[in-house]
């Protein structure tokens, strides 16, 4: 008899961020297809806890209410430590590698909480090989398998469009969680050093506010910049789809699924070297040292200039994102889920 999966739904309740981006498209993948939903369908429970009610919930409810033979994925870098039936995505490791980029009882959780459950569960998901890597060699564990983030092309296509903002017809665009790893600092200085030889061109940032503002010196002396805070997916589609250039400078990313929506919407761009970044655009886009500090701005400089660069970007990164399906990673998901 085949043996019940659980998806530990706690994400859901959540803001959409990259992490809850990739739980929310491998499921509605596996409960819309045939090929991989249960022939005797799914049944759904729905409760909402949130902070450390969603702590006790997910480490003593949910435990309590599984069956023995279940198995159990959890998306979302967090599970119920009792439950060895397993699955557990692992997106980044940053609040274990840098805990003062994050609120301090937030990377305390994960210091002391993940490496116990990435040791005790059956199997470990990863969005990139970087990643993987890095569980590896921190917790010593096997049974790590790269589940790609992925982009819904019906969406970040090149002929979106977005009616909620009045933006200039040349703009640069950043998406992201506005946190120090984020590195919107050095996108600013870079930014100060080349607006005034690209008098046409704004900088457009988009992102849920995070702790980064207080760390943000240059806010409030920037000329042409624009913060337009959190979006729905159709704006943002609409945003990357007529951006100039879009520019992702983190100092690390466990994969970096901006980039590829950008890619997958013809804009070309530019990332930083931090984590998985080059990984995931491979020769599709602009890559700068973070180890050096005019690099950024060097390659806004080149890209901006360069009409002919930004059109073979725009080619190479839309047959780039064309490698990332949301349905092949719920397939490899679900494949390895009915084998743990």
């Amino acid at each position: 008899m085949r043996r019940e999966i659980v998806v530990n739904g706690r994400f859901l309740a959540r803001r959409v961020t990259g992490v809850e981006r990739h739980g929310r498209e491998i499921l509605g993948y596996i409960g819309s297809s045939p090929a991989l939903s249960a022939s005797e369908g799914c049944r759904v429970e729905t409760t909402r806890k949130q902070g450390w009610m969603g702590h006790a919930w997910e480490q003593f409810i949910l435990p309590a209410r599984l069956d023995r033979q279940s198995i159990l994925w959890s998306p979302a870098n967090t599970g119920p430590l009792p439950i060895r039936d397993q699955a557990l995505t692992i997106h980044d490791l940053s609040p274990l590698d840098h805990p003062e980029w994050f609120q301090t009882s937030f990377a305390l959780w994960y210091r002391l909480f993940l490496p116990m459950l990435a040791r005790r569960v059956r199997t470990v998901f990863t969005p990139s090989e970087y990643v993987k890597q890095k569980v590896i060699r921190r917790f010593g564990i096997r049974n790590v398998i790269v589940t790609p983030n992925g982009v819904d092309r019906s969406i970040f296509c090149p002929d979106a469009t977005q009616t909620k903002f009045d933006l200039p017809a040349s703009y640069v665009l950043f998406v992201g969680t506005l946190e120090p790893r984020k590195n919107l600092n050095l996108l600013l200085r870079a930014w100060s050093e080349i607006k005034d030889e690209f008098k046409e061109t704004w900088l457009i940032i988009v992102g849920v506010n995070g702790n980064v503002f207080r760390n943000v010196k240059y806010q409030h002396q920037m000329e042409r910049v624009r913060f337009l805070g959190y979006v729905d997916d159709e704006t943002l589609a609409g945003l990357y789809a007529n951006a100039t250039l879009f520019v992702l400078p983190s100092q690390d990313e466990g994969f970096g699924l901006p980039a590829l929506e950008a890619m997958a919407s013809g804009t070309p761009v530019i990332v930083s070297d931090g984590g998985a970044l080059p990984e995931v655009v491979g020769e599709a886009g602009m890559i700068f040292c973070l180890s050096n500090p005019v690099g950024l701005t060097n390659a806004l400089k080149e890209c901006l200039g360069n009409a002919r660069l930004r059109s073979a970007l725009k080619e190479k990164g839309l047959s780039r994102a064309g490698k990332f399906s949301w349905q092949t990673t719920a397939e490899l998901v679900w494949k390895n889920l009915n084998e743990t």
